[in-house]
């Protein structure tokens, strides 16, 4: 492995992954992102990923670490000063490597259904605003098992650097596609998937609900939930009991508490 060494924080290369990291337009131009963190490097590579380039602290991270990654011939590996390395560091407890990745788009006619379970689970989420409520959704969407996440509309990049930090690497590990609303549906529907609403309106308990079947979970923004175009395209509409004063929960906790009954209902099948 040929490793160059960067001490400068102004060196052309740290400039251009802080601009990745930074800028959004930067990331669409470019179909690269950036990536932090040892687990969430792996996570890329285990999912077919394409690393460009690696940058490593060797006061943080060894060069064994670095090896053990059986990283391509071709990927360009820097090792960068502590000077250097915090202009490109956007955790606070960082591990010492970060990757630049190329972006890889998965359409809806590539989604492939059957991850974990005889029917399809599938979560969709109308125009999220927050990468850390993305970031969390995933992570919950990768431990139930979920099929596919489509992200209707969405309002944040798939690769903001918070949404990945937040994902632990959940973006990586799960079918993620963006796509309209209208999309999503017809893909939905060609797919037979029951189309499930979180809403309070015109909504029967959660738990009444047979997940068993093709199921599709469709969650709204937690200030205005979801448009008239998801409620009218429904097959059921679901609630979750709020039995304090508040009626709304975070979109990622309300999201888990769905998907894990789908998962209790399918494990008790």
């Amino acid at each position: 492995m040929n490793i160059q060494e960067i001490t400068s924080n102004v060196n052309p290369k740290i400039k251009e992954v802080a601009a990745l990291l930074e800028k959004s337009k930067e990331r669409r131009k470019s179909s690269l992102f950036v990536v932090e963190g040892l687990r969430e490097v792996n996570a890329c590579i285990s999912n077919n990923y394409e690393i460009a380039s690696i940058f490593f602290n060797n006061q943080i991270i060894s060069t064994t670490d670095i090896d053990n990654l059986c990283l391509p011939k071709d990927v360009k590996v820097f090792s960068t000063s502590t000077n250097a390395y915090s202009k490109i560091a956007y955790r606070e407890n960082t591990e010492g490597i970060i990757a630049v990745v190329k972006e890889k788009k998965l359409s809806l006619d590539n989604i492939k259904l059957g991850k974990k379970w005889d029917q399809p689970l599938i979560l969709v989420v109308e125009s999220v605003e927050k990468p850390g409520n993305l970031g969390a959704l995933l992570r919950t969407c990768d431990a139930c098992g979920v099929d596919a996440v489509l992200v209707c509309d969405p309002l944040t990049d798939l690769y903001n650097p918070n949404l990945i930090r937040s994902s632990l690497g959940g973006i990586f590990t799960n079918q993620v596609v963006a796509c309209s609303n209208e999309q999503a549906l017809e893909w939905l529907q060609k797919h037979n998937i029951n189309i499930y609403t979180a809403q309070l309106q015109d909504s029967k308990w959660y738990y009444q609900t047979d997940m068993v079947s093709p199921t599709a979970i469709v969650m709204g923004t937690e200030s205005t939930g979801l448009t008239d175009f998801w409620r009218t395209a429904s097959n059921g509409k679901i609630k979750i009991p709020m039995l304090g004063e508040l009626d709304s929960l975070n979109v990622s906790v309300s999201a888990a508490v769905l998907c894990y009954e789908a998962v209790r209902q399918r494990c008790n099948k």
